[in-house]
């Protein structure tokens, strides 16, 4: 009997209002987007935003469009939304059970979509009377099973989806915070000792709030500082009570066995009005050992060079010294031979 897995695979990884591609078991591609809508069809909405009060419900809508040729049922799913460490919104798998914002949305179990055609699905919001004031995420996908053979032949079942992001802000009192942990630092050397090495600074931001937050600040080591996050990178944002890891590498930095490096944290308060607030910065100190070894093994070499070169001079200079006093204590010896031959040589007659 074939083994029927169940496997979830996201369309894309992030649930941005995008087309998804799947083929079912009969071969034929499937193809589908999803996005926010008003009752005339899609309005531009890339996620929905709101802020609602404590008890209040609110009705939205959002369109599932086939573009593939054969009628689709599409099975619809709302459920907590969170970030993955790269830093792209999912929602909790099927096999996981939401118990914030994805269980106050209420929608239909399926959508059919003939060919080619868009369906409006209506779907609301209701907030609990004591939902706690702040940012809660979701998301509201459109996904479909297909059935793939193993390489042991056996079936696999492949859900595959796509969505949008729900994101409710509670009125209330809003405090945002945020903070730094597990600072460490490495260092990376540049064999050759005429070049610098690299700092490398890990550290967790951590959002103690109850807002969403973009991490962005600056870090600092041997004199040099380095922003994150970098050209044409995009601010890692951070749902209450996400911790995010960050490595920001500080290139040209010289080994001086301490290098002292400091993270400055100036994160962004994402409002739901897309303005920005900034927080007070939070910094956060770490050492880094960067030992000089290709600069010692310089040195090294310097000093058995110019040692091998003083110990060259003084053997020479001994060894002039010692052949010195050779040839004068032969010149003395031959004097001395020369005075005893003299003494022994008869007086001549004049």
């Amino acid at each position: 009997m074939a083994l029927l897995a169940a496997l979830t695979i996201l369309a894309m990884s992030a649930l941005w209002p995008t087309a998804a591609r799947a083929a079912t078991d009969e071969d034929s591609e499937v193809r589908w987007s999803v996005v926010p809508a008003d009752a005339s069809g899609p309005d531009g909405r890339r996620a929905v935003e709101i802020e609602m009060d404590p008890g209040e419900t609110i009705e939205d809508r959002f369109a599932v469009r086939n573009i593939g040729d054969a009628e689709v049922v599409f099975a619809l799913t709302a459920a907590d939304g969170f970030y993955t460490r790269s830093g792209r919104f999912d929602i909790l798998a099927a096999d996981k059970e939401s118990v914030d914002a994805g269980t106050w949305i209420s929608l239909p179990e399926t959508v059919t979509v003939p060919g080619g055609g868009t369906v409006i699905v209506p779907f609301s919001i209701s907030v609990p009377d004591r939902a706690e004031p702040g940012d809660h995420a979701a998301g509201i996908t459109a996904s479909i099973l297909s059935v793939k053979q193993a390489d042991d032949g056996t079936s696999v079942g492949v859900e595959s989806r796509v969505g949008f992001r729900v994101l409710t802000r509670v009125s209330g009192e809003i405090t945002p915070a945020a903070s730094l942990a597990s600072l460490a630092g490495g260092y990376t050397t540049s064999w050759n000792p005429l070049r610098p090495g690299e700092a490398t600074v890990t550290f967790d931001v951590v959002n103690e709030g109850n807002t969403r937050l973009l991490a962005e600040g600056s870090v600092s080591a041997g004199g040099r500082t380095v922003f994150f996050p970098g050209v044409g990178e995009s601010p890692q944002e951070l749902l209450p009570g996400d911790t995010r890891t960050i490595t920001v590498v500080v290139d040209d930095v010289w080994p001086l066995f301490v290098v002292p490096a400091t993270v400055t944290l100036a994160p962004t308060v994402v409002t739901m009005s897309d303005s920005s607030d900034t927080l007070d910065p939070v910094t956060a100190d770490a050492v880094i050992w960067a030992m000089p070894w290709p600069q010692l093994l310089l040195l090294a070499g310097i000093a058995l060079i110019v040692w091998a070169i003083l110990w060259g001079h003084l053997r020479s200079r001994r060894r002039l010294a010692a052949m010195l006093d050779g040839a004068r204590a032969q010149a003395l010896e031959e004097g001395r031979e020369q005075g005893r031959s003299e003494a022994k040589t008869p007086a001549g007659i004049a």
